[in-house]
């Protein structure tokens, strides 16, 4: 009898806790419930409060006509803002309510910045004007505005506003921009998606079925849709490019060093094997070149002196020196699409009229550095930096496969290595490749980085090249493939390992032609992900592809004036077409 009433009573306390258990978790889910909606309601307003200033100004200045500004390239803006034929005012207003149209159309704004009214009267005070005086700018949510939240995406970081901005955010105030709103990303930026549990899924501009890429894809849609006129992104595994091309506008990711990086929240902290690059996204290559003028300045080399004091150099922008230029179509791991190829292959044809030389180059054992170095350099702890990010939070529906794969014990992600090993040799590899590393196997991932750099250079200079064009990842994939294709970023991460400059410049568009090659593509491997990749870019007549422009490190103004080459003679073709 007593034995029964033991019993019963353990069951019970069991039973208890099971219960608390489970309120616990409704408790803490009901919590991020709250927040979520709390942060929502907190755009909505903002979103609310940049309506009533647009509304405000236009009302005051019934001539207001924005169809002209917004027509405007940047350096053409930059001259009438600072010659006084426009005023801040106008240009802000007109950008605004731009910005509004667009993000109701995409979902692509998530704060606005309200502190621009008073920077606008700020850069209006000022005697000297800036470079960029006047120009309305947005901004990436994973870099810090002073007073607004850095979220990445994650519930987490909601409520804890930035203390300061970050020192690119300064040094573009000191010049005379205006930062008026942040841009979406995808939950924790490792993912070329746009979608996140707080802000929701943000749309390409041409076709709602498609993503606008990531993790710089709020900026990517804004700008197409003519929302903004200059924006900043950050790049880890192709986070400005991949948006850039997907949107068909300009992306450029400089050489890890060139800008300050303070104030600007990584996905993964404290690792080093890969570098990620910061830079600006706009319509032209021009565009980015001025901006790349009024950041490296004196100001930015005051603010952060672990950036090495290099000013634009522009003669070597300037310059009209024919160019001998690597290109290759395929990296040999992810085959490039039939519009990818195409793009790499008339843009050759196009320099070798202007009187350049091309080169045929190719990218040296591109699959085992994907397989091993990649995986192994970004996830050395054994996912464990990444998996803090999600403690607490439910992972979005693009994240759920990186994140369930992360959370496994390595014994685990080995036995399934063996089991996967017949169906995808790639996935087989790269399952091993993320598990955690001792210190002495990490400094050993770091020399094998340091050696093939080296060995990638080799190649380069003894063809003797100046610059490389290859592939940008495209056209735009269908909403949640990027997250069932993580090696689709395999032509964009490989410069961040190896730190060279890059940028995408749109050439040309998917065409019937493109679409019907594309039913007997098969792919490098014939496996899953070749499958799948496939199926990401079905769909996609009429939608904006690009070509990738590389530079060796430092050489960031080359790099500009090879994409400015590009773009000057696709757009000559259209002209004549």
């Amino acid at each position: 009898m007593e034995a029964r009433m033991n019993a019963s009573l353990v069951w019970s306390l069991l039973c208890c806790s099971g219960a608390t258990v489970l309120l616990l978790r409704w408790r803490r889910r009901r919590k991020v419930q709250r927040k979520v909606e709390e942060a929502k309601e907190r755009r909505e307003r903002a979103l609310e409060r940049m309506e009533k200033a647009a509304r405000k100004f236009k009302e005051q200045n019934p001539g207001h006509k924005p169809e002209p500004i917004l027509s405007l390239a940047l350096p053409e803006l930059c001259g009438k803002l600072r010659d006084g034929s426009l005023s801040p005012e106008n240009v802000l207003c007109a950008y605004m309510d731009q910005a509004l149209k667009v993000t109701r159309d995409v979902n692509c704004v998530t704060d606005y910045l309200e502190d621009c009214e008073s920077q606008l009267l700020h850069v209006k005070s000022q005697g000297k004007k800036g470079l960029l005086y006047g120009v309305p700018i947005s901004i990436k949510d994973s870099i810090d505005c002073k007073g607004h939240d850095s979220t990445l995406g994650l519930v987490k970081h909601l409520n804890l506003p930035a203390a300061t901005d970050a020192v690119v955010i300064q040094v573009l105030k000191h010049q005379g921009a205006i930062p008026f709103v942040k841009t979406n990303v995808p939950q924790s930026l490792l993912s070329y998606d746009c979608n996140n549990l707080i802000f929701g899924q943000t749309l390409h501009p041409l076709d709602h079925s498609k993503t606008p890429g990531g993790s710089s894809g709020g900026e990517g849609a804004l700008i197409k849709g003519g929302g903004s006129i200059l924006g900043f992104g950050t790049d880890v595994a192709g986070s400005i490019r991949i948006p850039a091309a997907f949107c068909g506008i300009c992306g450029f990711k400089t050489t890890g060093g060139r800008i300050s990086k303070k104030g600007v929240i990584p996905s993964i902290r404290g690792q080093k094997s890969v570098t990620a690059g910061i830079g600006p996204m706009a319509k032209d290559v021009d565009s980015l070149a001025l901006c790349l003028r009024a950041l490296l300045c004196n100001e930015m080399f005051r603010l952060d002196p672990t950036v090495p004091p290099l000013p634009f150099n522009e003669q070597v922008y300037s310059s009209s020196q024919p160019l001998r230029i690597g290109y290759y179509v395929t990296d040999s791991f992810t085959m490039a699409s039939p519009s990818m190829r195409r793009a790499v292959l008339e843009t050759k044809q196009l320099l070798e009229k202007a009187g350049h030389t091309l080169v045929p180059f190719k990218p040296c054992r591109t699959d085992d550095f994907m397989c091993s170095v990649s995986p192994k350099g970004l996830f050395a702890d054994g996912c464990a930096t990444f998996l803090e990010g999600f403690k607490g939070e439910s992972a979005d529906p693009n994240a759920k496969e990186l994140v369930l794969i992360a959370k496994l014990p390595n014994w685990f992600r080995s036995l399934l290595s063996c089991i996967i090993k017949p169906i995808s040799l790639r996935m087989s590899k790269i399952l091993t490749c993320m598990n955690e590393r001792s210190v002495k196997e990490l400094w050993e991932l770091h020399t094998e980085i340091e050696g093939y750099c080296q060995e990638f250079i080799g190649e380069w200079r003894r063809l003797d090249l100046d610059v490389v064009l290859c592939p940008a990842l495209g056209p735009a994939f269908k909403i949640g493939f990027p997250g069932r294709l993580s090696v689709g970023a395999s032509y964009t991460v490989l410069y961040n390992y190896l730190d060279f400059p890059a940028g995408v410049v749109p050439v040309t568009s998917v065409t019937e032609e493109d679409e019907e090659e594309l039913k007997s593509f098969r792919g490098h491997f014939n496996d899953m992900w070749d499958k799948v990749f496939a199926k990401a870019v079905q769909g996609a007549v009429g939608l904006p592809v690009a070509v990738q422009c590389v530079a060796l490190p430092w050489q960031d103004e080359l790099c500009l004036r090879f994409m400015k080459e590009v773009e000057k003679l696709t757009r000559e073709k259209s002209n004549k077409n």
